[in-house]
This record gives C-alpha cells, structure tokens and sequence, in this order.
C-alpha cells in the first residue's frame, strides 16, 4: 500500500452536520485510482461543525490490502475497522466509553454512512461480501480486513513452512552417512557388554541348554555319572540362575536364565551420541537409541514347551540430531513415525503432548573426538568432562561452552562440580562472566584455587571461599574445610565473629557436637550440621530478644539444647504477644461491645457458665488452646461487625479454663459448637444444655426467675 500517495488525496470533508440525536459519527466513501489500483477510502468524521474538515480517520482498502490513517496523529494502524481483543470492542475511532455498555443497535445509530450512495459504494467495492443487518456498515469492511489478514498470514506461514522444509532437507542431505555397524558393534560391547543368555532346564544330573549367542539347543551333563558311556557326554558346570557360565557349543560366556522364567523374549535398552563434522567447522550430535533382544523359541513337546533355539536381534534407531554453526542457534530435528504412510519421517520440531522426546545423558562414541578436530569445539574440553562425569549430554554441554567458553578452562582444572552446575544454567555460583581468571571468574582468592582444584570443585567449598572474599577475611585452609563441613551463612558468620573469634565458634560447634572436624563420617558430619544450626541460632535469637551477648553466660551455654528451647520458648511468646496486640488493634469493638452482650448472653447454672468474648484477643487463645479455627479472621471480623458472637462455656469449677466455644448468630440460633481439637464432649449432655439455654434466651433476659425454665437448663 503506497501510504505516501494516499496521504496526498485531499480528504472527502462532511458537507453538512447530519441531524438526530444519537448521531456521534458520520462517514464518507470514494474510489480513488492510485498507481493503477483502485482503492476504497472510508473516512469517518465526528458528527460537529468544528470537526467537518478533518476525519477521525482514514480506512483505505484494496482487493489485497488495507490500512488505517489517522491524521490528527499522522500514523498509520494496520488495525482492523472492529477491535475484537477481550479488553475493546468498540471501533478503531473510538474510546472505551463510547462503545462499553452499548448494544448494536445503538452503535449503528450512532455511527452511520453519510448517504445511500456510500453504502452501495462499499458494497460494490467489496463483492462477494454479505452482512445481516446492513444498518452495521462496517461488518462489511471487518470482514474483507479479516479475510486480507487470514491470507496474509496461511501465506506467511507457509513460506515459513517452505523455507523450515528446505533448510531441514538441505541439513539431511549434507549430514554424513551413519555407520550403522559400528555403532552397533559397539553399543553391544559397552553397552549391553556382549551380554549372552544360556536357558536350561534341568532333568535329573543332566540340563538341556539354548545359548542365544549361536542359537543351538544341546544336552549336557552337570554331574558326573558312573556309566562308562557318561563319561564321553558334555560336562558344564551345575546351572544355577543368575550365575554366568560357558556354552559347551560354542564356548561364549552367558548368564544361566531356567526355562519357567524365560518369557518369549528378555529386551534391554540404551542410548548412544555420535559426533561428525557438519559443514566447515560445525558438528552434528547424532542421539540413537540401541536395543538387544534375547528371543527362546518353544515348540510342543511330550511334557510341555520344550526349547529349540535362540538367537539375539540387536538394532538401533537415530531419534535426534543436534546441528551446531558458528553464529547460529543450535537446531534439533526429530525422526518421527508417519502412520499414514507408513514411513518414518525427519521434522525441525519435537511431538506435542506427554510423548515428547527427551534427549538424555549418554556415552559418547570415542570417534567424535577425532571428528571434532578442526572444528568449533576442538577445545572444548568434552572429552575430559565425560571422562570425569561417566555419561552427558553434548547438547547441552556444547551450548553452554558456546555461552560460556571458561568451561573449558574449569574442566581442565577439574572443578567439575562448578561445571556440572554451568550445564545445568545455574550461574548463580559466577561471580564475573566476562573474564578468563579462574579466580576471579569464581570470586574466590587466587591461593583457594589449589584446594578447590583437590576437592574437584566442591560447592559448599566455593561458598566459603566466596563468603571469605566478600568478607575480606583472611582464613587457613583448615578453616576454610571446617566451615564447609557446616555450611553455615555468611550473615551467621558475620553475627558470630563480632562476640568471638571463628575457631573459637569452630571449636565450641565441635565440643557440643563431641565429634571431630574432618572425619569423613557422614554421621559425625551431620551432627556438627545439625549442632552448628542450632548453636547460631540460640545465639541470634539471644541477640534479637535483647540480651548482650558479651555475657559469657549467654555466649557459652552448658546445655546448649535446654538453652536454644528456652529462647525459642521466649521468642514464640513475643510474636504470641505482637500478633495479640495486632488483632486487638484491627478488631477494637470486639472489647467494646462486651458489656451490651454480656447482659444478654450471660448465664450461669450449679454446674456450667456461659459468657460473651471479651477481647479479641481471647478469642485467639481460645482457639490456640483447644486447637481449632475459632481465632481465625473470619470469626474476628463477623463477632466484630455484630453479624455473629462467640461465647465461651466453662465449667463452675474453673471458669477461666477454655472447655466449649459456641458460634451463635444476632436472632439466638447456635451455629456451631466444639471442644477440644473439633470434637464434642459429652455431646447429648451438652446439646440438651445449650438448646436449654437457647430457649432461654427467647423466653427472657439473662437475670430471668423463670423456675421452670431454670430446671429445664440444668438438665
């Protein structure tokens, strides 16, 4: 659309103001020809004299296109005539508070084509295109937008889709040929390790016996027999399950299986990486998945199933390929299955659902190295950080070194627990990404690098070392070992030093423990955990609760766990008290109303007393103490605003003691009633007792002499 063109033609301008009350809008059309194309232009101008020069907006369309002008700005909008998104409805020239609340009808009322003419203008324009109610002109316009945008975008996609299709067949036809039976041989030397099955089934001393690595089926003697003729029979050792022993026909070694727990086939499964060279210096990982079935064939024999031969059906699959390119995104395509036409099928996208492939570590084939030579990962340091780590990811590894190249540099140090992490994208453990110093690339002192390297990049080890360098303290080596061992924090650390010195703490952590730093016991490591844990935080709850911790008495307890309960025991009750206030605070009429409804509510017998809530306050301890919901907001909030009360029934004997809380409403209807942790003591009893007094609240005021209702209260 030639926009520079179009903003040239001089606009239509509104003749004259249309009369009628809801008339807001008034729009005018004309076909203009620009640059040999006819064009259809929509101008909308608000329904005033001072605004009949310039329109709102200019809608211009043709039979492939459309876009909206809007001059006051001077922009462009490649928006539909018809905002359909879930926030706006209305027209483009509108404002939320002009379309919301209003229904169709008033719309096309308020936003009408200045004469016939315009109308049959657009629909000459626009052929083919139908609406149900003409009154809403602009339908007529949405449509041909929608249908110009929806082809636009199947084009758009489908040269997306063209382009995606030859960028995959062009990387198939330049991906090298897979040695098929190299990886097979050697999937099935290291990963299922040349693994045989020798099937028996014993018959007195002797044992017939399938070996799947020839296939034959033979009888063989496992106890020597005293016939001269059993002499020139096979021997084999005596077949036990489990246990590997020698076929006596071709002389591989199996592992004895019996005949009754053999199915018709036993399958195991593994998966491999084969790296090629891709291009000039790219790689290409290949992830196939290999498979070793061990099949026994039966046949009916005299007694039952008898074996008659084995054999072994080794393949493999190639599921994914990871291509790698210097200044690309590396890319993966999947080998899927086509079950209409029944072939398998290469596509740039992984399946959708809960059948997704997941790429998982593996063994990498020892000619990917040689492959990698010349190429953008020859000093990547794979093959190293394989040999440490046993089976890995390439891709994932490859892309992280291309993130981050100072992997290779960790590797080769052997800081492989830093590395681990770096694959895993959790860089929170750099420091700094952009230098090349291992030291200062951790964070750490450069003299820490050597115990880092010894402990093969140990993180708790790291911590530390970081935690010594923010601090700018200068620790021994010992230390440093000790503190990892803890896996303490630095705010800890830093809490602790300022009343003694760190091996002072390390030395008093290890006497309450009564275990030995470095000992390489997981329990005497645990201990020193758990009792470091607790020793810093009896000394920051001592601290928070005001006590000076220069007192050696405070500093060093003698029972360090007597004391830690203590504070805690103390520190739970000034957040008791803290919460207690704050309730009392938000719900202040709680205390206030207690004695208006205490006349009311108020009722004692021989035996039980009811009363109204004091305080806020009590009704959290109420619930605190019997262990249910009652001090919970909502309670609060409704026995606040007079919706509903909460009473508490004690006993004569001990009126203060918390038995039942009772949730009664303004018209004396008890909603509900527990004791302790939601139950109901004595529930006949006490239902009989609180219906007796419900009924007394009807029948008068708490100070009532009734006789008869008295007796009818105490049951």
């Amino acid at each position: 659309m030639k926009k520079k063109a179009i903003e040239k033609v001089p606009f239509l301008t509104l003749p004259k103001v249309k009369r009628g009350k809801r008339v807001e809008c008034a729009a005018l059309t004309a076909i203009r020809e620009i640059g040999g194309e006819e064009h259809l232009f929509v101008e909308v101008y608000r329904n005033r004299k001072e605004q009949k020069e310039i329109p709102a907006v200019r809608v211009v369309l043709t039979e492939k296109d459309f876009g909206t002008y809007f001059p006051e700005s001077g922009t462009w909008s490649r928006g539909r005539i018809k905002r359909n998104t879930w926030s706006d409805c209305g027209l483009i020239w509108q404002e939320k508070d002009e379309w919301i609340g209003k229904t169709v009808n008033i719309m096309a009322e308020e936003n009408i084509l200045y004469s016939p003419e315009d109308l049959e203008r657009i629909r000459e324009f626009l052929k083919g295109i139908t609406v149900w109610n003409p009154k809403e002109w602009w339908e007529y316009i949405d449509r041909k937008q929608e249908n110009i945008a929806s082809k636009e975008s199947r084009e758009k996609e489908s040269r997306k889709r063209q382009r995606r299709q030859q960028a995959l067949k062009e990387r198939g036809e330049q991906t090298p040929e897979l040695p098929k039976e190299r990886i097979l041989n050697y999937a099935d030397e290291y990963i299922f390790h040349n693994g045989h099955y020798l099937c028996y089934k014993k018959h007195g001393a002797k044992a017939r016996v399938a070996c799947s690595s020839c296939g034959g089926v033979t009888d063989a003697r496992w106890k020597p027999g005293q016939s001269y003729e059993s002499q020139f029979e096979r021997m084999i050792e005596e077949p036990v399950m489990g246990i590997h022993g020698t076929c006596p026909m071709c002389g591989a070694r199996g592992k004895y299986m019996p005949q009754g727990r053999v199915k018709s086939f036993q399958r195991e499964r593994g998966c491999l990486f084969l790296g090629q060279k891709y291009k000039e210096a790219g790689m290409v990982f290949r992830y196939i998945e290999v498979e070793k079935e061990w099949q026994l064939e039966f046949a009916c024999g005299e007694k039952g199933p008898e074996m008659v031969g084995a054999r072994e059906v080794l393949c493999g699959v190639e599921t994914a390929r990871i291509f790698f390119e210097a200044g690309k995104n590396p890319q993966i395509d999947y080998q899927k299955y086509d079950h209409y036409r029944g072939k398998d099928f290469w596509d740039d996208c992984n399946l959708s659902g809960g059948r997704v492939y997941h790429i998982e570590a593996a063994g990498i084939m020892p000619e990917t190295y040689e492959n990698m030579k010349g190429t953008m990962f020859q000093y990547s340091a794979l093959k190293e950080y394989e040999e440490a780590v046993g089976e890995v990811n390439p891709a994932e590894y490859l892309e992280r070194y291309l993130h981050t190249p100072q992997i290779e540099m960790l590797v080769k140090l052997r800081l492989i627990e830093v590395v681990k992490n770096l694959v895993r994208c959790r860089y929170g453990i750099v420091q700094c990404e952009n230098v090349r110093r291992p030291e200062e690339f951790l964070g750490i002192r450069k003299e820490r690098v050597r115990l880092l390297m010894e402990k093969r990049g140990d993180l708790d080890l790291l911590e530390v070392m970081q935690m010594e360098k923010r601090m700018g303290a200068s620790w021994t080596e010992e230390q440093v070992r000790n503190l990892a061992e803890l896996r303490a924090g630095r705010g800890q650390i830093e809490r602790v030093t300022r009343y003694m010195s760190l091996q002072k703490m390390l030395n008093r952590i290890a006497a309450y423990a009564g275990c030995e730093f470095g000992t390489k016991c997981s329990r005497a490591e645990e201990r020193l955990r758990q009792t470091a844990t607790t020793y810093l935080d009896y000394l920051h709850l001592r601290e928070q609760l005001g006590y000076r911790l220069e007192n050696s008495v405070y500093l060093y307890p003698r029972d360090l766990q007597a004391a830690h309960n203590k504070m805690v025991a103390e520190s739970n009750k000034k957040e008791q008290e803290k919460r207690l206030e704050e309730k009392a605070g938000r719900f202040p009429l709680i205390r206030k109303q207690y004695r208006r409804l205490r006349k009311r509510y108020y009722f004692e017998d021989e035996e039980f007393c009811i009363r109204p809530a004091r305080s806020a306050e009590e009704i959290v301890l109420e619930g605190r103490f019997l262990h249910h919901c009652v001090g919970g907001d909502n309670y609060l909030r409704r026995h606040n605003d007079g919706e509903r009360f909460i009473l508490m029934l004690r006993t004569r004997k001990e009126p203060e003691v918390p038995y039942i809380t009772v949730e009664i409403d303004r018209e004396d209807r008890v909603l509900q009633w527990y004791g302790a942790y939601d139950k109901k003591p004595d529930q006949e009893r006490m239902q009989r007792w609180i219906d007796a007094y419900v009924t007394r609240l009807k029948y008068g005021e708490a100070g009532s002499e009734n006789e008869e209702i008295r007796i009818l209260a105490a049951g």
